[in-house]
Formats: C-alpha cells, structure tokens, sequence
C-alpha cells in the first residue's frame, strides 16, 4: 500500500518566546547549567504545582534516579508500582538496588489498580510510586490514607500529567518527591529534561547535589558520595520556560484534541476510545489511546502497521515490567497474575495527537481508523 499521509504520532508545538529566551541564552553566552533561565524555571514549575522547590535535570529519568536516591531507598527496599509503564519507573528502582514490587493496572482508567497496594506492603516497604498514565490521573484519596498510615515515601511520576489536576488539586503536588519529563511528546517540551519538585529542603538538597556529581559546597573536588552529572543546560530551560508560558493553551488544545477524536471514534463497538472525563478529573488527553476490543482476532500491532502503511504514526501502550527480558533473571519480576497489563499491551495503541496536530488530520486519521474496523 502506497504511502496517502505524512501524519506523524507526536509534532510539538514551539510558537511562543523559545526564539526570543535562546537568543538572550546566545547573546550573553549563558548556555551551560549555571545560566539564569535554570533556575526561572524550577521556580515557576514548582510554583505550579504547588511545590516549593524545582530541581532541572537532564530527563525524566534522571529525574527518577535522583528521585529514589534522595530518598535513600536502596538495597533491600521495596517500592510499590504499577507493571504497566515505562521501564525509568523500575529501573531507577533496580540501578539504586532496591526491590520493585508490581501490582496491575486497571482497565478502565489504564492506571495503576490502587486496591491492590495494601496487601504488597511489607516491613520493607519504603514507597510507593505513583504514575499518572495517558490522560487521566491515578485516584490518590487511597494512595494518601495508605501512605500515611504505613509511613510510606510517596513518589509522584507526573512525566505526562502536567497541567492535570485530581479532584482541583494539581498532579505533581501529591509526591513527597515528584517527577517531570520534557521530552517532546509531553505538554510542555526541553527537547530532552526533566524535573525533581518537592517542598523538603532537606530532600531538594539532596536533588541538587545528586544531579551535580555531589560537589561538595567550599571544598567542590572533595566528594563524600556518588551523583551523576543529570543537569540541564540553560538553552533547555529557556525553551521551557518559554514553553511553560503557553501551558494553559497547550492543555486546553489537548482537551480539543482528545474530544474531537472521541466524537468521531466513541461509537464504534470494535474498540474503546478513552472518554472526555471521570469523576476526579477531565482528560487531559496527553495522548489519544485505543483499545481494541480482545474479541476479534487481531491485535494493536496488525492495526497500527496498517496505519503506518498510510503514513499515519501510531505508538504502542507500554511493555509490562514483569515480562520485560532485562528483568528475566530477578525475582521480584515473577509475578504470577498482571493480566491487564499485558493486554492493554496487546491490545492498545495511541494515534496522532501532538500539539502541532490539525483538525483535518484528525478526521483523516479518524476516517482511516474506521475504515479499518467497517
């Protein structure tokens, strides 16, 4: 089949004072992680999701390793986590030699199944790590009761969920530590970055000194613990803050985004669209996912390669953890039922849903989508 379409999965949108903050980055030779814009922008982020200190990074990643360090989660304790996400989530647990401890996901909301976390906790329990996943928030009313009842660390993955809310409350507010991404598929974009927020001084120290190979203050080559050099660059951070300045319109463009496929998808019974909101929240729509119905006879990866076929992008749902072949060998992967994990694997997929995206190229995605399920 002929290529009809360049539509790609994700196209970011960079309309606002990006070129203005990295010419003022150029013209005074600010573009090393000590430049201004660093730091405008920890604060700006943290301030919106009412955190009281912003840790820039070099990824969403980076931003997890430092996230457990900080913690002081290592050999030998246990992190609770949903199986279906994107491997950073476990291994920044693993690289800080602490246990990963699964639970499913649910499938209505595609997030973590928050009525199975209580009978995981043990004695090592440090943890647990909440991820926000697709569009719609983890229910944290539960999360809270049982964080604070075990004494638990809460850490928040917000990599997509910035500008979301629960329940009025913004998403990232909720961690004792919470993370970000800024890779260019997320509502607001750094290229490559992330952030560690946080309102504990004592652990936005510890971020700090972590993501800048633990330097040590008046004596800076004298080093009483490993860090890594996680930090981001003042070019980075100039494109986010500029970027952070059109938040409100980027999400509201997502919501336009995501209702419109779902008045032109929602009818048909061969798949689920996810809907425009639930009883915590709106959607937010980060992306725009598809579930194909298990009763028919092919999976997300036979409609996507049609789709690819068309010049249409598409992305598959997550790998679950315990199935990942990196993990074969430890035994805490060895869970013996996270079935709705792996079929939202099997079965899920998100279609073209960037900022940069046009209403016609979502009826033509739409129109080929259905034609594929006539």
């Amino acid at each position: 089949m002929n290529r009809k379409y360049n539509i790609p999965v994700n196209s970011p949108l960079l309309n606002g004072n990006e070129k203005i903050y990295l010419n003022e980055c150029i013209d005074t030779g600010w573009i090393s992680s000590e430049g201004p814009f660093v730091k405008k922008f920890e604060e700006k982020l943290s301030a919106k999701v009412d955190q009281l200190h912003g840790i820039a990074v070099s990824s969403g990643t980076a931003a997890l390793e430092i996230a457990i360090a900080a913690l002081d989660i290592g050999k030998g304790d246990e992190v609770i986590l949903p199986s279906h996400t994107i491997i950073s989530c476990a291994q920044a647990i693993v690289k800080n030699r602490a246990i990963p401890v699964l639970i499913d996901n649910e499938l209505d909301t595609w997030n973590m199944d928050v009525s199975q976390i209580e009978e995981k906790i043990t004695d090592k329990t440090k943890a647990i790590m909440v991820v926000h996943l697709y569009g719609f928030p983890v229910d944290m009313d539960p999360i809270l009761l049982i964080a604070k009842k075990h004494s638990l660390y809460i850490i928040e993955d917000t990599a997509q969920m910035l500008g979301q809310t629960y329940k009025g409350q913004p998403c990232g507010s909720f961690g004792d530590i919470s993370t970000f991404s800024f890779y260019p598929n997320k509502v607001i974009t750094t290229g490559e970055g992330g952030m560690c927020v946080t309102s504990n001084p004592e652990i936005a120290s510890k971020c700090r000194s972590l993501r800048n190979l633990c330097f040590e203050d008046g004596d800076r080559f004298h080093h009483n613990n490993l860090g890594w050099n996680y930090r981001m660059t003042n070019l980075q951070a100039a494109i986010g803050v500029a970027q952070l300045e059109e938040l409100e319109n980027h999400v509201a463009r997502k919501k336009e985004i995501g209702n419109l496929y779902y008045e032109l998808l929602s009818e048909n019974l061969n798949f689920t669209i996810s809907p425009p909101k639930n009883e915590f929240s709106e959607n937010i729509y980060w992306v725009v996912g598809i579930m194909i119905s298990d009763g028919l006879k092919n999976n997300a990866k036979h409609y996507m390669s049609k789709l690819e076929s068309l010049g249409i992008g598409t992305r598959p749902f997550f790998f679950p953890m315990h199935l990942q072949p990196v993990f074969k060998d430890y035994e805490s992967f060895k869970c013996s039922d996270l079935s709705v994990s792996e079929k939202l694997h099997k079965y899920g997929f998100y279609i073209p849903c960037g900022l940069g995206i046009t209403n016609n190229e979502i009826e033509i995605v739409s129109k080929e989508l259905l034609t594929m399920f006539e």
